[in-house]
This record gives structure tokens, C-alpha cells and sequence, in this order.
């Protein structure tokens, strides 16, 4: 795998809209607060477009991706926000170019699509991070910021990693394992099964989190990927955030952690759950596509 060069202070950096429309009022916010970091800000065409529920139409979008890739000035590329769009562009974008130029890249939740492609078909690790317009605009707590710092701003490992004070890591599935990190977003790791763009765990250490989504929902996404046979090809397995993943009060449902027990804890891999990462914060920002290890038995992840 290729870890792009960190960046440092100073360097020119492009904000992308790959997927839903950024509020118009978030814009100037978003650029500011990257330039806090040092960093200036090219905005791309796409983060001021809107094509209905998209940033732009697919052909903008993809562009704005292949454009600041190929432009040796830019030295990382961070998407603004996510929603939905990212997997409509996929077959427009020049793997191969990209490959031969990496940079940083950044952003979570919808961006799993272009995290997954990145990592099978570029080899290039990518960082799960916080995004401009979503949570960096109006500031982000310390833990926030001292992860985010330390995924773009630095190539030294981070070892073992740490939850917020009061949140503890804990074990679904004892053992140990290691892999190449991979995942993001349920939803996106399911609806690339069965396409050209189909997440490969084979070997891997596999990260879920999502949000707003009922647990029978959680269920049959998970059931997906069981009987596609992604869980039992996986080395281990760790949950992240599941935001707003109740069911309604009053409804006949499992609990997400019954979901977790029946479907999950059968498949009989490493399992560690309840890492803050995801739409939540405070939020771990975490290195895709880098090899980590994950022990079951001191709930431990190291990378």
C-alpha cells in the first residue's frame, strides 16, 4: 500500500463536492477553518454547484476528483461534506492516473465508496476523517483534532488506540488479528457488493459504523455481507459508531447489540466494538488501508 506524504504548513490543499450540495452558508466557514490549519484552499467547481440532491452533476463532481489528483500543486484533497452521490462517479474517475499521483484524501460516511476504490485499485491509503462543511467549520473538541492531526499532518503509526475518556473499548469476539484496515459506512460497504467496485475483506480487518438506521435495517445490510461471505473471509472486525440507530419507541424490534450477537458473533472472528469513530463526536480519524491489529482478549487496537 502507498501512504501518501503528510502535509505540512503551507501546502495547498483542494476541497471537493463528490457528493450532496454543501449549504451555501457553510462555504466561506469550511475554507477558514482549513486555512486555521495552515493549509490553503483551493474549492472546487463542484463545491459550489447543485444538481438537485447532487453536488453538481456526475461529470463535475468526477472532474473536480481527476483535476486536483493530476495537479502536482495540490498535495491532499479533502471532500467537503458527504449525504449521497459518491458511487455514481465511480466509473468516471482515472484509477490509474490517481495511482501514479498519491496525495492525501479525506472524509467519511458517503466517501466510503471512493475510500474502498482508492485503497483496491490504487493501493493508496486513505484517512476516514471529519469534513470540512459537516463538523471542522464550527471547531472540533481536542481528541477530534489531535487524531485528525496526527492521520494527515504526520506518517509516524499511532499505536495503541484510544477512546475518549468514559468511552471504553470492549470486545464482541475474543482473539487476536491483523490486516489491512477497510471499510466505512454499512450502507456503502453493502451496495458495492455485486458491482465492479465490491469491497474485498479477504484477510482484512473490517470497520462498519452508521447512522439512522433502524435495526432491522442494520440487520439485513449485515446479512448481506454474511452471505456474501465478507465476514468469514475477514481477519477480524471492529464496530464503530451506530448514531441514531434505535427503533422507534414502542416498536417489536431486537436491540442493535442483539443484532451484533446473532448475526456477527456466529461468524467467529475478532471482534472489538464501540470505537468512537463515525457520525459522532467526539470522532477517531483512522488511516484506510493501513496494517493494523486488534486484540480481542485486552480490547486493544493498534496501529
Amino acid at each position: 500500500m502507498i501512504r501518501p506524504k503528510h502535509l505540512k504548513k503551507g501546502d495547498k490543499i483542494g476541497l471537493i463536492g463528490s457528493s450532496s450540495p454543501t449549504p451555501q452558508d457553510r462555504i466561506e466557514p469550511s475554507i477558514r477553518a482549513m486555512e486555521a490549519l495552515g493549509l490553503e484552499v483551493i474549492l472546487g467547481e463542484s463545491c459550489l454547484k447543485n444538481h438537485g440532491y447532487l453536488s453538481g452533476t456526475d461529470e463535475i463532481r468526477a472532474n473536480d476528483i481527476n483535476k486536483m489528483f493530476e495537479d502536482k500543486s495540490i498535495k491532499g484533497i479533502f471532500a467537503i461534506r458527504g449525504g449521497y452521490g459518491a458511487p455514481r462517479i465511480l466509473d468516471k474517475l482515472d484509477y490509474d492516473m490517481i495511482k501514479k499521483n498519491p496525495k492525501v484524501f479525506a472524509g467519511y460516511s458517503d466517501i466510503t465508496a471512493l475510500h474502498n476504490v482508492f485503497n483496491q485499485k490504487c493501493e493508496l491509503i486513505t484517512f476516514h476523517t471529519p469534513m470540512p462543511s459537516t463538523e471542522i467549520y464550527k471547531g472540533i473538541d481536542e481528541y477530534t483534532l489531535d487524531y485528525f492531526k496526527k492521520n494527515i499532518f504526520s506518517d509516524i503509526p499511532l499505536g495503541v488506540i484510544k477512546n475518549p475518556d468514559g468511552q471504553d473499548l470492549k470486545t464482541l469476539v475474543t482473539g487476536e488479528a491483523e490486516g489491512i484496515l477497510v471499510g466505512g459506512n454499512l450502507s456503502l460497504v453493502a451496495s458495492s457488493l455485486g458491482t465492479p467496485y465490491e469491497i474485498d475483506t479477504r484477510g482484512k480487518i473490517l470497520f462498519l459504523e452508521e447512522i439512522e438506521e433502524y435495526p432491522y435495517k442494520i440487520d439485513r445490510m449485515l446479512v448481506q455481507l454474511k452471505l456474501a461471505g465478507k465476514f468469514k473471509e475477514a481477519a477480524g472486525i471492529i464496530l464503530g459508531a451506530w448514531t441514531n440507530c434505535e427503533a422507534k419507541e414502542g416498536d417489536n424490534s431486537l436491540t442493535l447489540m442483539e443484532v451484533f450477537e446473532e448475526i456477527i458473533i456466529p461468524e467467529n472472528k475478532t471482534t472489538i466494538y464501540n470505537l468512537a469513530c463515525g457520525h459522532c463526536m467526539p470522532t477517531i480519524s483512522l488511516p484506510l488501508g493501513t496494517k493494523i491489529k486488534i486484540n480481542g482478549y485486552k480490547s486493544e487496537i493498534i496501529m
